[in-house]
């Protein structure tokens, strides 16, 4: 038997939420701890794809003008909802790629072509204004001085009064790190520049409010925490700069009057769908609200309470063991992901892989990220497992 077969109940170090666990079926073979790549598979979510293979079934296209329109509505609100932010402020995109594409799309850098972004988030937030360099955009790239976080100030210091956008984490990928957005948008905004906030590893595990944080633009989505795979996210675009900011890169889902099908014309949404482009993956926007019960029914304050108290065993356990976790140095700034520094990462993973144990690696290090279905036993049999490789 696997280390992981003798860890899939939650005999020790439960929690409420642990109640959950067998809604996700990963668990009957195995320990997942994963989540920061991808979400669990729930069968809330299974339910709601399969819910979409009926509907398409037996209705086909008719089901476009009714149902399947009422839920690209429901979820643009259910999403708002999860962060503090009305329907009309809520776009929705395949990837954050796309959604940050648009964006970038509206910005007037003529006078402003400077992009402020940190060395710690993910490429694909450089990479949007990279590819604008041609057309004199300029990336500002602010160094973290730990590779754990960047201060505020650090970034206070990039930002001029020809900074037309600050992009950056709410929780770093490289960390886990928790960023303080407001004071962010807060630097930004005093210079006259813009804020935009990549959540992607944020939205689900820990609470998010765009009002609360006076931030610009805001995108995440089901990949993750939000437990509805691939292929539907998010933007949030602040109501003021919904109707205002114009995209030059355009889809028929963002024109005002779609079905009117007049290529002389382009009108588009006087809200955020203005940003929307193409037509949304109907089994993606399916998972995604099925995943959503998970969030709403336990509420995101329940579920950071949960995975904090497993990521600081984690963490405290990592240590006991002579592991050196790279976190933020106080509990308050850690989110669900544990970065434990690896000779060979690669190996590290196949080595728990091995005992049934679905972790992920990044640069120099094995990433380990409990949610609310994990239990203390889950991150117990990887330490020992990894322990046993001698890796670190």
């Amino acid at each position: 038997m696997t280390l992981a077969g003798r860890h899939t109940g939650t005999s020790t170090g439960t929690h409420p939420l642990a109640r959950y666990r067998s809604e996700f079926p990963i668990f009957r073979d195995g320990i997942y701890l994963n989540t920061c790549s991808l979400g669990a598979l729930g069968e809330r979510t299974r339910r709601r794809a399969a819910e979409f293979l009926d509907v398409w079934q037996r209705r086909g296209a008719s089901a476009w003008y009714d149902v399947w329109w009422e839920a690209l509505g429901e979820l643009r609100a259910r999403y708002g909802r999860v962060v503090n932010a009305g329907p009309a402020e809520i776009a929705l995109a395949p990837s954050i790629s796309v959604a940050l594409s648009a964006v970038a799309e509206a910005l007037d850098y003529t006078r402003r072509p400077r992009v402020v972004v940190t060395s710690l988030d993910f490429p694909t937030v450089a990479y949007q204004w990279l590819a604008k360099r041609p057309r004199g955009v300029e990336l500002v790239v602010v160094e973290s001085p730990d590779r754990v976080s960047v201060p505020v100030e650090a970034i206070a210091r990039a930002v001029d009064e020809r900074t037309a956008l600050v992009a950056t984490s709410h929780v770093y990928f490289t960390s886990g790190a928790i960023q303080d957005i407001k004071a962010v948008a807060e630097v930004a905004h005093r210079r006259g520049a813009l804020t935009l906030v990549d959540a992607y590893q944020a939205v689900g595990q820990i609470p998010v409010d765009v009002k609360a944080a006076g931030v610009d633009f805001l995108t995440a989505g089901g990949l993750k925490w939000l437990l509805g795979g691939p292929g539907i996210v998010f933007l949030y675009a602040r109501e003021e700069l919904a109707r205002r900011l114009a995209p030059q890169i355009a889809g028929w889902f963002g024109h005002k009057n779609q079905f009117a099908f007049d290529p002389r014309a382009l009108e588009l949404h006087e809200d955020a769908r203005r940003f929307e482009l193409g037509t949304p993956s109907l089994a993606a926007v399916y998972a995604q609200l099925g995943g959503l019960e998970y969030i709403e029914e336990i509420g995101v304050p329940a579920i950071q309470r949960a995975t904090a108290a497993l990521t600081e065993d984690l963490i405290g356990r990592a240590r006991e063991l002579g592991f050196r976790p790279k976190v933020a140095p106080r509990a308050d700034e850690r989110s669900a992901i544990v970065m434990l520094p690896a000779v060979d990462p690669a190996a590290g993973v196949r080595h728990l892989a091995a005992a049934g144990i679905v972790a992920d690696a990044r640069p120099g290090h094995v990433r380990l990220s409990p949610f609310f279905y994990n239990v203390q036993d889950d991150h117990v049999a990887a330490l020992e497992q990894l322990a046993t490789d001698g890796d670190h």
